[in-house]
């Protein structure tokens, strides 16, 4: 993953109602040879969205039924990963068709948020 140039770079988000795109993937997940959830901050970064997380999981399964677990003696595992992303409705909605596009298996869904605070710059 390329380094990203200040870590005090803030896109702000008002407070009050927004959106919650969510998406489920296996971390061994490519797209074009770079990990999916790699490829997708970049994206994020880039259209200036306001905020992107990605977690690994623990354990966890998807609609293919195969379990994924985190065990100490495993060599390799596929574990699941969430990338969890809050903007407004607009914002949202323009990167969806991106995202969509390159989540070829996983879970992709949207929800309403309420922001309560969102990240202030130091003085």
């Amino acid at each position: 993953m390329r380094l990203r140039g200040s870590f005090l770079r803030c896109y702000m988000i008002k407070n009050g109602p927004a959106k919650k795109l969510t998406i489920y993937i296996d971390e061994a997940d490519k797209f074009h040879g770079t990990p999916v959830y790699e490829v997708l901050l970049d994206i994020f970064y880039k259209r200036k969205i306001a905020g992107a997380s990605v977690f690994r999981g623990v354990a966890g399964y998807g609609s293919d039924g195969v379990f994924h677990t985190a065990k100490m003696l495993e060599l390799s595992t596929t574990l699941p990963v969430k990338i969890e992303v809050v903007d407004s409705e607009e914002m949202i909605n323009d990167v969806l068709p991106e995202v969509t596009s390159i989540v070829e298996k996983g879970l992709v869904e949207v929800s309403n948020t309420q922001v309560i605070k969102c990240c202030e710059r130091k003085k």
